[in-house]
Formats: structure tokens, sequence, C-alpha cells
């Protein structure tokens, strides 16, 4: 059945980018309500991703691909443009657009008094459709734009307050750190347009080149491991990791959209896109499930040390991602990352935006200077326990049904990968009650005097905390649901995402060993950071006291940024130092002085050129002394 919506898929990036261009053209003439605007477009597009959606899970509908558009053409290859809607985007479309809308919504109270505020609801609508733009990309190519304008309007919201200097050397990290990442993407593609029969970049005839084994093993596997560098930038995998946290400068609605829907999400899909690629490369296959089970725990653990809010759930989304990534790497299918995937941009959403609904009331990011919360912040308090819940993978939260599902798949094929995963979810509970214990229990603590996410003249610090307003708390309550009911979409009883997904039939059962062992691992987390940071009856600086060494290492990061910053950095540095030497003293110099020449003959003859008779005449004179003692010169050399 071809469906009657998919058609149409070209609005849901169209209605964003209008936004964008409206906002850009008029922002500050349009005031309050260009915030409207903004927020209508993202409830059109989401409308229209739910409508399509909807229509492919309530029947057997066949992909729909539009490419009619012919983009460029070299002698006989022609790149066309348009766009494709399967079952996988279409998921990702409701993802993108529904944590849009719900960030776009959140953002109406939370920027409330920025001079700015048009322009930050001008880069989220861009923002929105660059990521919508590469969901529904017909090819490689097309992907790619997409995928730098996504990068672009990173780089423009993390560093949106860039009058703070932390934000703009996070914004410019964020830019550089996933841009390596990109280029082994962009040099994929190059080799997809070597090898590939007819040079053709579309999807549908990358998944029957690679399903047909057309092409060498060799190059397949260069071809995957390049496209995973660069879903590596993007979706924070170790070694590329770093901007993630720190990008953490810019308003929290923008760490909750690129933690929990867009940015980071375009990694993990990128490589469930092209998983027919991956699937004919075991080896390629095997990177990308131990790069993936690395991350999870290498974020896990460091996530126990930190102090700042923001940062703790940056370092979770980073371990989450890895959760993804080990998920497809194992193999079996695409379902258990991009199930991950869906559940967690819910739970992720609802857990930051909780946080900048924190923030705001106390104005400090610290989580030591934090306390007693839940007394005046019921909303938030409740639905950040349920996110906590979820993301600790707690039955029946959603976090529960996707991270299980992954971990029996590793228990069945891979035993080092399941146990990573699973001592990984302990650090993840661990680091969550505690954040949450000390957040939102006990009794209040000293306060910070500035803010470290808003300009602090927007504020008042004498007030008490306060519950946010509506437009705050509504985004979370609607999150707090989906991050309760959605993991039933496919659970060991009703596989329905998965037959969906892959249409084919799934026979999986509950594995109780897994269930067991995942489920104590999240409840001796919780138990834990109960005992430590409520009950007290663990001191809670048992790590820092007696063993400081470990403890400075994790809170320090394993000190990578520093690491890199002597391998890479300051040699980088040192290198630009010399070649900016060699610019100035050897090639200005020979050009200065080629210029100097120049300039000084144009000099002598001016002054040659004089209009006195006497001086031609004596010019002339010596001129012919010269040739006459040339040419007598030379007569003697030939006579002798």
């Amino acid at each position: 059945m071809v469906s009657d919506y998919s058609q149409y898929a070209w609005l849901i990036p169209l209605f964003p980018l209008l936004a964008f261009l409206a906002l850009t053209a008029m922002g500050r003439q349009l005031k309050d309500l260009g915030i409207y605007i903004s927020i209508f477009a993202m409830l059109l597009s989401f409308i229209v991703a739910l409508l399509i959606f909807v229509e492919r899970i309530g029947g057997n509908v066949e992909d729909f691909t539009w490419d009619k558009m012919n983009w460029l053409q070299v002698g006989d290859f022609t790149l066309k443009m348009g766009f494709e809607v399967t079952n996988l985007n279409s998921l990702m479309l409701v993802i993108v657009t529904l944590v849009s809308l719900l960030v776009n919504i959140y953002s109406k109270g939370y920027m409330k008094g920025d001079e700015r505020i048009h322009v930050f609801f001008g880069y989220i609508a861009l923002f929105s459709f660059s990521m919508l733009g590469l969901v529904i990309s017909e090819n490689m190519l097309e992907l790619y734009i997409f995928w730098e304008l996504v990068g672009v309007c990173s780089f423009l919201l993390v560093g949106f307050w860039y009058f703070k200097p932390e934000a703009k050397a996070a914004a410019k990290k964020a830019f550089i750190v996933t841009r390596i990442g990109d280029v082994g993407l962009f040099i994929a593609i190059l080799l997809l347009y070597l090898y590939m029969p007819g040079h053709a970049l579309d999807f549908t005839s990358i998944h029957n080149a690679f399903t047909t084994g057309k092409i060498d093993p060799t190059i397949v596997t260069w071809i995957a491991v390049l496209i995973f560098i660069g879903a590596m930038g993007k979706s924070g995998q170790f070694p590329l990791h770093t901007w993630l946290p720190d990008a953490m400068e810019g308003p929290t609605p923008i760490s909750a959209l690129i933690h929990a829907a867009t940015m980071v999400a375009a990694g993990v899909y990128l490589v469930a896109r092209t998983f027919d690629i991956f699937h004919a490369s075991p080896d390629a296959l095997m990177v990308v499930a131990y790069v993936g089970g690395f991350t999870a725990i290498f974020a896990a653990t460091i996530g126990v040390a930190q102090n700042d809010i923001k940062r703790i759930l940056a370092y979770s989304t980073v371990s989450q991602l890895g959760y993804m990534m080990m998920a497809l790497g194992i193999g079996v299918s695409i379902t258990s990352g991009m199930f991950h995937l869906f559940t967690h941009a819910f739970f992720k959403a609802l857990l930051f935006l909780g946080a900048g609904s924190v923030i705001h009331a106390v104005h400090t990011q610290n989580i030591n200077e934090m306390g007693g919360l839940s007394r005046k912040m019921k909303i938030t308090t409740w639905t950040f326990a349920i996110g906590t819940l979820a993301l600790a993978g707690i039955f029946p939260f959603a976090g529960f049904w996707s991270k299980d599902m992954i971990l029996t798949e590793a228990f069945e094929h891979n035993q080092l990968l399941f146990w990573v995963g699973v001592i990984a979810a302990f650090f993840t509970a661990f680091y969550m009650s505690r954040l949450f214990f000390l957040v939102f229990m006990g009794s209040p603590r000293p306060k910070a005097v500035a803010s470290e996410d808003h300009d602090d003249h927007e504020h008042d610090h004498a007030h008490e905390p306060h519950e946010s307003p509506a437009s705050m708390t509504t985004p979370l309550i609607v999150l707090a649901v989906l991050a309760v009911v959605a993991g039933f979409v496919n659970t060991p009883f009703n596989e329905w995402l998965g037959h969906w997904l892959t249409g084919q039939e799934h026979e999986e059962t509950a594995n109780w060993t897994v269930i067991i062992l995942s489920t104590l691992a999240g409840l001796l987390g919780i138990g834990l950071g109960y005992l430590m940071y409520l009950k007290r009856t663990i001191p809670r600086d048992i790590i820092s006291g007696k063993v400081p060494w470990l403890y400075t290492l994790l809170n320090r990061k394993y000190f990578i940024d520093e690491i890199y910053d002597v391998i890479v950095v300051k040699p980088l540095r040192g290198l630009g130092y010399i070649l900016e030497l060699i610019d100035i003293y050897i090639i200005d110099g020979i050009v200065r002085l080629v210029a100097f020449t120049v300039v000084s003959l144009g000099r002598l003859g001016s002054r040659l050129q004089n209009g006195q008779l006497q001086s031609y005449g004596v010019i002339m004179l010596l001129g012919m002394l010269i040739l006459a003692l040339a040419i007598a010169g030379r007569r003697f050399i030939h006579a002798g």
C-alpha cells in the first residue's frame, strides 16, 4: 500500500525553516509573536510527522521515495535530491518534532527576559530544520549537507551566550571536534561514490549493493569504519566525546535538545540508516560494539564524581549513547539501539529540562549547594524522579525495557559486553540517585551568589526557590508520562517495534537472568546513593578521603582534556607558530624583498629622468665609455 501522507514529508522541515527566515528577517519587530511563530511551526511539523507515523503503523505501507530534482550533473552521472520516508525515519521524525516542540514551549518561560530571545528561537528553528532534513534525506551526500548544518547550528546554540568566555570556547570545541568525525564521514562518501555500481549514493542502491555482496569486503570495512568515525563525533563516542560535556555552557533547553533528540541522536541514526554496510562487515560491527561498550562504562564512572548538575547529565548521555552503539555493534538488528534512542529521548529531555527548572529556581548548577527542593518544587521533583528511575532502568519505566533488550542481546552474543553494560547500569543508578538526593531531599544548603547558566541581571537572587511557570512544567509532565509508557511499545512479551522496524519476526522471550541482574544493579546503585547521600550511614567522602587519587582521576575526567592539550593542542599551536614565523619572515620577506627591489629601481629611474640635458649627456658619455671598454676588452681577450 502506498502512503497518502508520506508524500507531504517535505513539509516537516519546511515549517521550521520558514520560522527561521521570519525570525531572522523581522525578529525584533515581531517581539513575542516570534516565539509563537516558532512554536506553531514546530506544532505543524509534529502534526504532519504524527500523521505519517500513525499511517505507517496502521498498515503495510511501502517506503516512499521522491527524487525528481536533478541537483548536479557531471557527464553521465546525475545526483538527485529528494526525500525518503521509511519506518525508521518516520519514528525519528516523531521523536525530533515532539521533543523540539516541548523544548520550544519550555524555552518561552526559561528564556523570558533575554534580549536576544528572537535570535534564540530562530536558531532552534534552523537546528530543527537541519535535523529533520537529515532524517528524511534520500542519499548520503544530501544527508552530509544537513549533517554539516546540524554542526553549524550546534556552534551557534552552544555559544549563544557569546559574552561568556566558557561558552565561546565550548562552541569552538564542539565545532572542531565534530569536524574530525565529519572528515571520516566525507571520506566514506567518496569511497561509496568510487565503488558503488553507477556511483549511486541513494540508500536504496546502497541496500541492494551491500546485501548482495557486490563490493570488496576490505572496502566495505573501511567504508563502515569511516562512517562510524563520523557518528563518533556527533554522538560523543570515545575519544571524540570531549565536546559534549562542555556543550553545557549553552542554555539548558539547548542542552535538552542536543542531548535528547537532535545532534547526538544523528550519529546513532546514521549507523542505523546505513546498517546494511555494517552488517556486511563483522570487523566494523566489532569496532562499533567495543567502542560503544567502553564509552558506556567510561562515561558512567566519570559521572559519579561530577558536581555540576548539567555535566552529570551530559556524561550520562555519553554513557547511554555508548549503550546504543554497543547494541548496534552486537549486530542482531537495529531494533534494540533504536528502541533505546526512542526511550532515552524522552527521559533525557525530561531530566535536562528538570535541571533547567532547578537552575531557574536556585541560580546555581553545583549540586552541593542545593537541597530540600522537594518541598518547594513538587512538580519538578516528581517528574525528575520519574526521569531518574527511567534512566536507572527500574521496572516498569521506559529505560528498563530498552536497556534490558540491549543487555539480553549482549548476554546471548558477547558476555564481556554484557557485564560491561551491567556495571555501567550500576554506576548510572548510583550517580543519578546521588544527584536526586542532594538536590531534592534533605535540608537546603547555601546557594551560589551568581548564576552559572543565565545572565545574572535577569534574576533576583534574593528570592526563595519556587516552582517554575506552567510553560516550563507542562513539558515536564508530558515527558514524564512518556518516560513511563514509552517502553511498552517493545517488551519481551510484545515485540511490536522490532517487527515494525525490520519487517522480521522476533521470537524473544524474557531472559530472567538478565532482568534480575540488571534490576539488581540498578537497585544496588540507588541503595548505595541512599545510604551515602540521604541516610549518611556511609560517609559521602569515603572515596575522596580514602582513595583521593581515584576521586581526582574521576573528577578530572581521566585527564583526557589535559592529555589532548599536551599531545594535540599544544603541538598544533607550536606548528602553527612556526608556520606563522615562516609566513612572516620567509614568505612575506621574499615578497617584501621583491617589492623593495622594484620600488628602488623605480626610484633610481625617476632620479635619472630629471629633465636636465647635462645629466643625460653625462649618462650617454658614461654609457659610451663602458661600451668602448667592453669592446676593447673583448678584442684583447681574443688577441691573447
